[in-house]
């Protein structure tokens, strides 16, 4: 039986959408993502919808307020976790806000980092894959899927409506 994390991944776009915040996964040696760049965002609670868990997540990681964001995607990301765990992943685009970006959270450094060059950092191997999508003019939803094996994505497909 599928029974996949269900969490949440948003991308938060400077006033000027030249920039996007990220995380720098380097607070925690132990960390899976140990410095790896991410977008924000984490596990939905029972109590919660997506949205509601995006605006938490967001709060929590940076200390903004979302006050305009659209979902851009979901990926079912089939064995990505630590141990092999499924993940149902809803990727937001943040474009309004309130408030002033912490400089770090507990999993590491915030940072606004330029837009168009993104494929510079490092992050996921497949985040290359799915992050255009994010951030493209295309008002459609994109569906996903990419499993991994051994850390690594093995296949990426996806639709859109």
């Amino acid at each position: 039986m599928y029974k996949p994390i269900i969490g949440t991944l948003g991308y938060i776009l400077s006033s000027d959408g030249l920039q996007v915040l990220l995380v720098h996964r380097n607070a925690r040696s132990s960390d899976p993502h140990l410095g790896k760049y991410n977008g924000l965002g984490g596990k939905m609670k029972a109590n919660e919808d997506i949205v509601s868990c995006m605006k938490r997540e967001i709060r929590e990681e940076s200390g903004l307020e979302c006050t305009r964001m659209q979902l851009r995607g979901t990926i079912n990301w089939k064995g990505f976790g630590a141990e092999g765990e499924d993940w149902l992943g809803f990727i937001f685009l943040i474009t309004g806000y309130s408030g002033t970006a912490k400089q770090r959270n507990e999993e590491g450094d915030l940072i606004w980092y330029p837009l168009a060059n993104l494929e510079h950092l490092p992050m996921w191997e497949g985040d290359s894959n799915f992050l255009p999508l994010v951030f493209d003019a295309d008002p459609r939803v994109f569906h996903g899927i990419m499993p991994y094996k051994n850390g690594r994505p093995v296949a990426w497909e996806y639709n859109r409506c």
